[in-house]
Order: structure tokens, then C-alpha cells, then sequence
């Protein structure tokens, strides 16, 4: 075997055991939450030392931040799927799919806005930018719905309707306080946007 084969092989190693320790990890989160996970529990499931985690990833918030990546970037794929053709459909379209989305991923979701860096190192402008992607997606079906309104406005809007809702779905699926039913917690997503919008006089006053 020749040195440029050797290193191919090396090179394979290096790249399936990212992907486990991204599976570990992820798995761990999933399941059990960002708090359960441990370097050492997924060093001991990948079958490598925690240097090679480090090695892999720089530390420890590099694991969570490419889950958390990965994560980001599965919701905004859902949610650019909504139809988009009707702007009031698409806003109760997005605030459905961000519940339903959560409903299937609370804890790698909960990880996105729960992970601290070490030593308060800021939080990478990568992932600021793309959860502000998502909120972003609010914002055109607001803008043909609010056509006098400014950019800045629409921004703070399109923010605060995202953020309320995520907020009436983190607390509704928390298990720990009293869980919402999930078709009663559907509905208070709805009532809440049914009021958000006849706020702004985009729908009449119920």
C-alpha cells in the first residue's frame, strides 16, 4: 500500500468516526436532552478517546454546534416548504410546521436556544444568522400583507410573531409543568396568530 492509499484510508477513518460521534450525540440530545449529554458517554460509544473527540471538532461546543447546525438547517428546509402563494396561509402554514417540527425534534430544538459556550465565548455568527433565516421567512408574506409598512418594522414583527409562537409550543410540549394536549395546543397556536394578525388589521376581529 502506498502512501497516497494509506492516507485515503486514514482519511476514511477520520470521516466515518466524525459521523458517529455526530450520531452519538445527536441521539443522546434527542432522547434524553443537551444536559445528559457527556464528552465521556460518547467517546465510550464511538469507541475513541475524548482526544479524538476534541481532535475532531476543537471541543466539546464544536459537537453541539454542528448538531445544532444541523438541526437549524433541517427546520428551515420545512419550513421553506410551506406553500407560499397565500400570505395569510403561509404564516399559519409556518406557525403549524415550527409545531409540528418541534413536536418530532423538542430536544435537539431545545439544544439550538439552551447551549451556552464555554468560558462565554460568543455564540458563532453562522448559526445566529441561520436561525435568523428562518425568522426571516415570516417576513415576505408580511410585507405583501403590510405594504406600508417599513423593513425595520417588518423585521421586529416578523421576529416577535416567530419568537411568541415558539414560546406558546416550547412551554405547551414541556413535560416537567402541564403538558397541552396536542390538538388543544394546535389550536392555541392558531388562536394566537388569529389575534397577532387582527392586531395588525390583516384579518377582522374575531
Amino acid at each position: 500500500m502506498n502512501n497516497v492509499q494509506e492516507e485515503s484510508l486514514r482519511d476514511q477513518k477520520k470521516f466515518r468516526r466524525r459521523l458517529q460521534i455526530l450520531e452519538v450525540a445527536r441521539g443522546i440530545i434527542a432522547s434524553k436532552g443537551l444536559r445528559s449529554l457527556k464528552v465521556r458517554d460518547v467517546a465510550d460509544a464511538v469507541g475513541c478517546s475524548v482526544g479524538s473527540v476534541y481532535n475532531e471538532f476543537g471541543d466539546f461546543d464544536g459537537v453541539i454546534l454542528t448538531v445544532n447546525r444541523e438541526t437549524v438547517q433541517a427546520l428551515t428546509v420545512r419550513l421553506g416548504g410551506v406553500p407560499s402563494e397565500d400570505p395569510v396561509r403561509q404564516l399559519y402554514g409556518l406557525a403549524e410546521t415550527y409545531l409540528d417540527f418541534f413536536a418530532e425534534h423538542a430536544n435537539l430544538l431545545r439544544s439550538l436556544f439552551e447551549h451556552r459556550m464555554e468560558d462565554d465565548r460568543p455564540y458563532p455568527d453562522d448559526i445566529l444568522q441561520m436561525v435568523m433565516d428562518a425568522f426571516a421567512l415570516m417576513h415576505l408574506p408580511l410585507v405583501q400583507l403590510l405594504p406600508d409598512a417599513d423593513d425595520v418594522k417588518i423585521a421586529l414583527l416578523s421576529r416577535t410573531l416567530f419568537s411568541a409562537v415558539h414560546g406558546i409550543i416550547s412551554l405547551g410540549l414541556e413535560e416537567r409543568m402541564v403538558a397541552v394536549p396536542p390538538q388543544m395546543l394546535r389550536q392555541q397556536v392558531e388562536q394566537f396568530v388569529d389575534v397577532h394578525l387582527a392586531g395588525l388589521g390583516i384579518l377582522p376581529a374575531k
